[in-house]
């Protein structure tokens, strides 16, 4: 008798369990079709970021701000749901992407072909470069590309940086970091020539009065356009480029560039 309540017991556990998991796939399933009333529904958008002044970074009172982060708040007030930040490693983004762990990428993200083409992209909406970073008694001497030969990099790993290097033939000569303000503590340290990172980047956080008074920009490796990537096929992307439009007209997103010294695409 006690081993037929037993055996009773825990085929109700496991008749529950799965009765929770059916309803969980079927949830899923009816917001399948929809990425954006999935997103509503839960009240949250999940935005993988990296730590990038002056997108995404955390200011004298840590507090997260910078143009991306203002921005995607105004953006998920208006469809009515709360932006949530996540710090993630950028090489893995469309892995995080795909898995469901984060709804969209949003952290000054260079709309490449690669990039185009594993998500669902939202029209450019900020201009960017890649510029070489050295110490500012060297950055005057390198004026072309094709002098770079000699030197050393650091790249964040999977970045627009890493890629313009490898384009100008010098990956084999580069350390691939976590974030790009590792690769400016390459260059900072000495273990590294230069590092290879945003504009929007290097304008914040060298020259005087920034934390790499010692570092300065030069020369562009490549020009590109910042965009925000959902997942494939989401309809959330239509909805996002129709708020980027409204906030163009009504100049708001021009503010906001011009409070981080952006450039609107």
């Amino acid at each position: 008798m006690k081993k037929m309540k037993k055996f009773l017991a825990v085929l109700l556990s496991v008749l529950f369990v799965a009765g929770c998991f059916a309803a969980c796939s079927d949830s899923q399933t009816a917001s399948a079709d929809s990425d954006l009333q999935y997103i509503k529904d839960k009240g949250t958008m999940v935005i993988g970021i990296t730590e990038y002044e002056p997108m995404n970074y955390y200011d004298e009172n840590g507090e997260l701000t910078g143009f991306d982060t203002e921005f995607a708040q105004a953006v998920c007030e208006k469809l009515g749901v709360e932006a949530q930040f996540q710090v993630i490693d950028w090489d893995n983004k469309t892995f995080e992407l795909e898995s469901g762990s984060i709804d969209c990428c949003w952290n000054g993200m260079t709309l490449t072909e690669e990039v185009k083409a594993a998500m669902s992209c939202t029209s450019p909406y900020v201009k960017n470069e890649q510029v070489l970073v050295m110490k500012s008694d060297a950055i005057g001497n390198y004026t072309d590309v094709s002098q770079l030969g000699e030197l050393t990099f650091a790249a964040e790993s999977g970045s627009a940086g890493a890629a313009a290097i490898e384009s100008a033939g010098y990956i084999d000569k580069c350390t691939t970091v976590t974030a790009q303000s590792d690769a400016l503590l390459e260059v900072e340290s000495g273990s590294v020539d230069a590092c290879v990172i945003d504009s929007t980047m290097a304008k914040a956080m060298t020259g005087e009065g920034t934390s790499y008074k010692d570092l300065a920009y030069g020369i562009a490796l490549t020009s590109e356009e910042y965009g925000i990537g959902f997942r494939k096929d989401s309809d959330v992307t239509a909805e996002v480029n129709k708020i980027i439009e409204e906030m163009k007209a009504d100049g708001s997103l021009q503010q906001l560039a011009d409070k981080y010294e952006l450039t609107l695409a």
